[in-house]
């Protein structure tokens, strides 16, 4: 991959086109303030970079295959607040993390001659539809539906990574090529407004949540308007915990972030995507808690993967 993080997009039918995933966002002033809101969490984010290297400690060497996180990526802060480097002789490396951000990849692990951490070489599918059987499998209750003989309302999503794509559709209908079906989570709180619990993943392990609200016109929008920081103990019972784990077992998803949606109906927990490159911290967080929520990461990431 191109070190000009420009050559990653590409300017189209009035929007920016991400060439990696194929989703166009569009090119407004909302875009322009959380390029803006972005920038000072990243030089913030360098400046962790600085200070880990005058402090001089032995940090973990990272080698990222096929491709290399740019600055948006939450690896990319994580690791320089961790005191990760990066590596590129994959022989050098004390761990080995496959990054790709393709709903469909291949995920073969290199040849090398001494022992190594690796991170994601099992997550080599995040389709909408492996997730929702996952997620079956895990829990014991259904996500996705089949939309040709379901009498409801339900969401139909892209198969692919960050379309943002989800509209809501009444069964019984024929299936459309490229979508997946699933159950409509009623994931509504107070206000007229949704909540999403993106939870993050560390060695497979739920480190981190995201609380993450927008309006209910806006639901499967990523346009939040509040997001604030917790723990998964605090939102999650240990065997809603024990599923997610769970999850990230099944998927290979060793880093990396999942939707959560509680639905109010019936009380449980519903995963309804999973991102191996995750984004990150939200733009709408306020940048103290981004802070707060790099530095915890970082801290989990060393205990993980950091030399013992």
């Amino acid at each position: 991959m191109s070190k000009n993080w420009l050559s990653d997009f590409k300017i189209q039918d009035g929007g920016v086109l991400v060439k990696k995933t194929g989703h166009t966002v569009p090119f407004n002033l909302g875009l322009v303030n959380d390029i803006l809101t972005w920038m000072s969490f990243y030089s913030l984010a360098q400046g962790w970079r600085i200070w880990q290297r005058i402090q001089g400690h032995r940090a973990p060497r990272i080698a990222f295959l096929p491709d290399q996180p740019r600055p948006w990526y939450f690896i990319w802060p994580v690791m320089h607040a961790a005191g990760a480097i990066i590596e590129k002789d994959v022989n050098k490396a004390d761990v080995i993390f496959h990054f790709d951000d393709s709903t469909l990849c291949d995920a073969d692990k290199p040849e090398v001659s001494h022992p190594v951490k690796f991170i994601n070489f099992g997550c080599n599918d995040v389709s909408k539809s492996l997730v929702a059987s996952t997620f079956t499998r895990v829990a014991g209750y259904d996500l996705a539906v089949d939309p040709s003989d379901y009498d409801g309302l339900m969401v139909e999503k892209s198969e692919i990574n960050a379309a943002h794509d989800g509209r809501i559709v009444q069964g019984p209908m024929e299936p459309i090529d490229g979508k997946s079906y699933q159950r409509l989570v009623d994931n509504s709180i107070e206000g007229d407004l949704v909540e999403d619990l993106r939870t993050t993943l560390v060695g497979g392990e739920p480190t981190i949540v995201f609380r993450k609200r927008r309006p209910l016109s806006r639901r499967f929008l990523n346009e939040n308007t509040d997001v604030t920081l917790t723990s998964p103990q605090a939102v999650f019972s240990a065997e809603e915990i024990e599923v997610i784990k769970n999850f990230a077992t099944e998927l290979g998803l060793d880093w990396g972030g999942v939707d959560v949606l509680r639905d109010k109906r019936d009380g449980r927990i519903y995963i309804v995507d999973a991102n191996k490159t995750d984004m990150g911290p939200p733009v709408a967080m306020p940048l103290g808690q981004k802070l707060r929520s790099t530095r915890y990461m970082a801290r989990k990431f060393r205990a993980s993967y950091g030399p013992k």
